[in-house]
């Protein structure tokens, strides 16, 4: 066997024990689960990526700027406001980032879930997607 062969072999099987020991994906600081009201209107929950965002804009741009509350489930946000370019609608506009056609994007959790912090936390665990 070449030494190129036996590289590429060994390099396989490094990719596959690193993914093994790795596990199932958690989000740094959690991804928010919000289902107040999107399964009582007949849409899957909706999963924020709170990481991904907070990499981009600090805290305060939606926990003061576009008026979050700092706690899962403490806002009461519907579609209609959204629309309005409140809340998710203020950056979520075909301008800033995409726009509400995609649907699927937000309203991508499993039926049933919780309001609340999933991955990484106490709360924590797979299955949202």
């Amino acid at each position: 066997m070449s030494i190129r062969r036996r590289t590429f072999g060994f390099g396989i099987a490094l990719c596959l024990v690193a993914l093994l020991a790795i596990g199932p994906a958690f989000g740094e600081y959690a991804d928010v689960v919000l289902n107040k009201r999107a399964e009582k209107e007949g849409v899957r929950p909706v999963i924020y990526p709170h990481w991904f965002h907070r990499i981009r804009f600090r805290c305060k741009v939606c926990h003061s700027e576009l008026g979050f509350k700092m706690r899962a489930g403490g806002n009461d946000i519907t579609m209609a406001d959204i629309m309005d370019g409140k809340f998710c609608g203020m950056c979520h506009n075909d301008e800033v980032a995409w726009g509400l056609e995609h649907c699927h994007r937000c309203h991508s959790g499993l039926p049933g879930l919780e309001t609340g912090i999933r991955g990484g936390g106490k709360s924590g665990g797979p299955g949202l997607y």
